[in-house]
């Protein structure tokens, strides 16, 4: 019972966390940054998240209905801010405040927290993905999904390690080109989320 859910975990968690589509957003948002910088970032997205994951897996549910809050309007917030970053990543914001920093130590264009640890990686789904696989069951069950979902972040942060490379293979010309799809499906997603956070408040009829 516990190796069926396992395996229904893993591969519910894979595909909403999608490990292999974040690959090349890391890659567009850490373009110029040295590979200590990507490493430091690719740390601190992977353990913010995974920490974000496992509250929501233990008490996900009974936090959001304490402050009141629905994954609705958790998608609909996520959305608005990822079409903000879409929008640096398309126009080349993020560059450019890089170029005109003198000294940067890569904590003023940081992003490890927002927004790869959240929502990217511990997004809407992922968190309601942990509250329906987690919430309500008993110990050895929540255990299993707990160390599928780490898991799945290792997934995550082995491909972030190939940035490097990646960015090598492209040269400067496809980092800009991949910079810019990548903004275009972010910002897609963007407003995916938000789609997905009316229709489950009832504005929108489903789609």
């Amino acid at each position: 019972m516990e190796l069926t859910l396992a395996i229904t975990a893993f591969f519910t968690l894979f595909v909403v966390i999608d490990p292999i589509g974040l690959a090349p957003l890391f890659v567009a948002m850490t373009s110029g940054m040295s590979q200590r910088q990507r490493l430091a970032i690719a740390i601190r997205a992977c353990v913010v998240s995974a920490v974000i994951l496992t509250v929501f897996g233990l008490a996900g549910q009974a936090i959001l209905d304490f402050i009141g809050i629905s994954l609705a309007a958790f998608r609909i917030s996520g959305g608005i801010l990822l079409f903000i970053t879409a929008l640096d990543m398309l126009f080349e914001r993020r560059s450019a405040r890089r170029e005109e920093q003198s000294g940067d130590t890569g904590l003023d264009d940081d992003p490890s927290i927002f927004p790869l640890a959240m929502p990217l990686i511990a997004g809407p789904g992922a968190m309601a993905t942990m509250i329906l696989l987690a919430s309500g069951e008993d110990w050895l069950v929540v255990t299993s999904v707990l160390g599928v979902m780490i898991f799945v972040v290792l997934l995550v942060f082995a491909l972030f390690l190939l940035a490097a490379p990646i960015e090598r293979l492209l040269g400067a010309t496809g980092v800009k080109v991949v910079t810019r799809l990548m903004g275009m499906l972010l910002a897609a997603l963007s407003v995916q989320f938000v789609v997905d956070g009316m229709r489950d408040l009832g504005v929108l009829a489903a789609i």
